[in-house]
């Protein structure tokens, strides 16, 4: 018997490995909400120094992969066994191994959430095509959502490729059908993009980036043009709430800033889950 017979007729056994599965990519997502707009920057100050005819700034050999992880305080390199997901972080105290530098609480937490959010794909869709496609989903809006709250930037390289997967998922029946999904990718742009145009001749402000517009595309492309009613009320609906709570009890200014693109986040992993059973009840109320 296959290890993947095994998984597929043992749910505990399956849901357990996506569990863990999850934790690591969860380690491997914490690499790319850090690095990845390091390297955007690196790429942006090559790009002006090409244009004004400037030899491009000389760095190192900077990616995911390249260098290995280290402190940020001492710059001791990051072993094995310091980087098993949670664990490493509960043996160590929380701290760097040669330094004694606080590790940020974050690093676990995404590990924990990226785990917990696996093991209940696993459980919610079963040993199935959807489940993997589902899991892909959910890691990169885990990655989008957490680099736009540090740098309110959504990746070119995450958002573009994140549609065309939806896209090429919908050739095989995803989650929708294709022309739902064409549909949705387009809506999902147009929308949002009438949406900062409109926004910005009545205060002459941009109240959105382009990002945004290429996260909702994208998760239209993967949910279907049905979906993106339910997940535009839904990401505007938490953004409005954790607005107030921000601006009542952190006492945040209106004026600053929030980045939308992790509502958006959210509201597609809603709708991924429970949009057709939410667009149910919504249409019952008609």
């Amino acid at each position: 018997m296959d290890i993947l017979t095994v998984l597929a007729t043992t749910p505990w056994l399956y849901i357990t490995a996506a569990v863990l599965l999850g934790l690591c990519v969860g380690s491997f997502l914490n690499v790319v909400i850090h690095r990845m707009p390091k390297i955007m920057e690196t790429r942006w100050r090559a790009e002006c120094a090409e244009l004004n005819n400037e030899e491009p700034p000389k760095t190192e050999r900077y990616n995911l992969v390249v260098p290995r992880s280290r402190c940020p305080a001492c710059g001791h390199k990051i072993g094995a066994l310091e980087n098993v997901p949670i664990l490493s972080y509960v043996a160590l105290g929380g701290k760097c191994a040669a330094c004694g530098a606080r590790i940020s609480i974050r690093y676990p937490i995404i590990e924990a959430l990226t785990g917990a959010m696996s093991g209940y794909i696993a459980w919610h869709f079963g040993f199935t095509l959807a489940a993997g496609a589902a899991l892909v989903f959910t890691w990169m809006m885990i990655a989008l959502a957490f680099i736009d709250l540090d740098t309110f930037y959504l990746p070119d390289d995450l958002t573009l490729p994140l549609l065309w997967i939806g896209l090429l998922f919908s050739l095989w029946g995803g989650f929708t059908d294709l022309p739902s999904a064409v549909i949705g990718a387009v809506a999902g742009y147009v929308s949002l993009w009438l949406v900062f145009w409109a926004f910005k001749f009545a205060t002459g402000k941009e109240g959105m980036g382009y990002g945004d517009f290429k996260l909702l595309a994208a998760i239209g492309g993967w949910l279907g043009w049905k979906m993106l009613p339910l997940v535009i009320l839904l990401s505007s609906f938490v953004g409005a709430i954790v607005g107030i709570l921000l601006i009542v009890l952190a006492r945040r200014g209106r004026n600053v800033p929030i980045p939308f693109g992790p509502y958006l986040a959210v509201a597609g992993l809603i709708a991924l889950f429970h949009g057709e059973a939410l667009n149910r009840q919504y249409l019952d109320l008609f």
